[in-house]
């Protein structure tokens, strides 16, 4: 650690540089994957503006539990519902896994108010939230 404080002195320079360098990577990554929402918020927004949930997972993971009212639609299939989806008046909450692929998702669809599960799927069973088992995949 002593040796980590004397690079910083003599290098002062370099050392501005690597911050520099690691704010603007976070400020990066924070915007390319959109704008998160936290389970709890989650709930909230879907009461108070009737958010759109759509579960980016394939019908099998679907099936073996869902957050309620969301829809299917594998991201697969995504490109078949960027229309619908970008019309849609109501705000969108992207739903996969662990969040990444939700992500990319909101950058495709490029609906203007549009949210990820933060953690995805994995952040809400972590959390004791309950899921949905269905027999149908949409």
């Amino acid at each position: 650690m002593e040796r980590w404080f004397e690079f910083m002195g003599n290098h002062p320079f370099l050392f501005g540089l690597l911050a520099v360098l690691i704010v603007v990577f976070f400020m990066m990554e924070s915007s390319r994957n959109g704008r998160k929402i936290s389970p709890q918020s989650l709930g909230i927004l879907t009461k108070a503006q009737n958010a759109m949930l759509v579960d980016l997972r394939d019908a099998k993971d679907f099936r073996a539990g869902h957050i309620s009212g969301s829809r299917n639609v594998p991201y697969s299939q995504l490109d078949n519902h960027i229309e619908e989806l970008r019309a849609s008046t109501r705000p969108i909450i992207f739903i996969c896994n662990l969040g990444q692929v939700a992500g990319s998702a909101l950058q495709k669809v490029g609906h203007p108010d549009s949210y990820r599960l933060d953690g995805g799927i994995m952040n809400w069973k972590g959390q004791s939230l309950p899921l949905v088992k269905s027999s149908n995949s949409k």
